[in-house]
């Protein structure tokens, strides 16, 4: 077939109504289907594909089924962008998206772990499927195969976020049945019990403020053993949070309901050495920031929680020597939580009832008395536990030289 000498030509096919084949002048061909949409009575064409890559026959039978389509009242073209659309909205990612949006970021303060979660061992396996095709052998498959790497704990937590994903897809009425409904945790999981020993402490507080952790995440750690604090909490703290610093008897941190965990305000009493750790984390946050720990990357947010836990795994690996505490910490190194639980244990040690142990923690009351009746928040108690902990630390990181600075940078006694 001779090319036209400018623009293109249409040549229709005798034996098969509608299709054509379109030449252009620089020997393009490609086969489209010429028909008259149903509802409008429009003449319009629906691409087919090029020529030789679909030959005559399949174009004439691409050309019967658009046929067929459109005389069940159908427009193919229509269809096929409808078709296009479903499918960007119908990924496991559009649907983690959604479930983000509408119910992790409005409902959960645990949002951001969900979405790192998603983000690390969801999404790059399902992030383009169907979410409505994930059957509840993919969701096994996916988290057995992090138990095998060696993270049983994280994999029972992962398989409860894609179920609560699928649960929020299932509310939304984008599926009819949770694929992860009575589906066992992959691993049982161990109560933790790790606190550290005197030399642990003794190791910690003097190598947590220097390299590999900055300076600025050492003190947030150090703030954690001094106060028993979650992390998450300590970590986007907020200076106008803290009041009084100056003041031995009224120093104290309010963490607001909207950030703690358990929806509950928290009044935490600060000791000689928080105030230190606060003091010096004010300075090095500078005036630009509301956060007494403000992210060194993104502007105006504070770092996370997650970031505490990365130094602490930097802080373990960069462990050495030969000394008691080096090697049990390098055999099992702490986590952040485990700060949290040695200040529990310091304090029963130290001959506090569980009651101000608990008030100190932020742990919620259960019972119909506390839940209902009991107010009190034991704040004269908190202080006092909390002051004697920092006094018995100060003991204890002194312990072989009653010369050596408490705060290593600041040279305060």
């Amino acid at each position: 077939m001779p090319l036209p000498e400018s623009g293109r030509i249409e040549v229709s096919d005798t034996r098969c109504k509608g299709l054509e084949l379109r030449v252009t002048s620089g020997g393009a061909r490609s086969w489209s289907f010429r028909f008259r949409d149903p509802r409008s009575g429009r003449v319009t064409r629906a691409t087919i594909g090029s020529y030789p890559e679909v030959s005559l026959a399949d174009a004439r039978e691409r050309a019967n089924g658009l046929r067929r389509s459109v005389a069940a009242g159908l427009n193919p073209v229509e269809e096929k962008r409808r078709e296009r659309q479903a499918s960007n909205t119908s990924t496991f990612k559009a649907l983690s998206d959604r479930y983000l949006e509408e119910h992790a970021r409005r409902f959960k303060r645990s949002a951001p772990a969900d979405e790192r979660n998603l983000r690390l061992h969801v999404l790059p396996k399902w992030g383009s499927r169907r979410y409505d095709e994930i059957q509840r052998r993919d969701v096994i498959d996916l988290c057995e195969g992090m138990v095998a790497a060696g993270t049983a704990t994280n994999a029972n937590r992962v398989q409860a976020l894609i179920s609560s994903v699928f649960s929020f897809a299932v509310d939304a009425d984008l599926m009819a049945a949770n694929p992860c409904v009575r589906l066992r945790k992959r691993a049982a999981e161990n109560i933790g019990r790790r606190v550290l020993s005197d030399d642990e402490v003794f190791l910690f507080w003097h190598g947590i403020i220097s390299p590999p952790v900055s300076h600025r995440v050492g003190l947030a750690l150090r703030i954690a053993l001094l106060t028993g604090s979650r992390v998450s909490e300590i970590a986007q703290a907020e200076r106008r949070e803290f009041s009084h610093i100056e003041d031995s008897e009224r120093a104290a941190w309010v963490l607001p309901t909207t950030r703690s965990k358990n929806g509950c305000s928290h009044f935490t009493p600060l000791s000689e050495l928080a105030r230190d750790a606060v003091s010096e984390a004010i300075v090095l946050s500078g005036d630009a920031s509301q956060f007494l720990f403000p992210s060194p990357s993104v502007s105006s947010k504070p770092i996370t929680g997650h970031a505490l836990s990365v130094a602490m795994q930097r802080f373990g690996g960069s462990v050495g020597g030969a000394s008691e505490a080096s090697r049990t910490w390098a055999s099992e190194p702490p986590s952040p939580h485990d700060l949290r639980r040695t200040v529990a244990t310091r304090l029963a040690a130290l001959g506090y009832p569980a009651e101000d142990v608990s008030a100190v923690l932020n742990h919620k009351r259960r019972d119909i008395t506390g839940r209902h009746y009991d107010l009190y928040d034991r704040a004269k108690e908190k202080r006092h536990a909390l002051n004697s902990w920092s006094d018995a630390l100060k003991e204890l990181v002194r312990k072989t030289d009653p010369t050596l600075p408490i705060n290593i940078g600041s040279g305060e006694k």
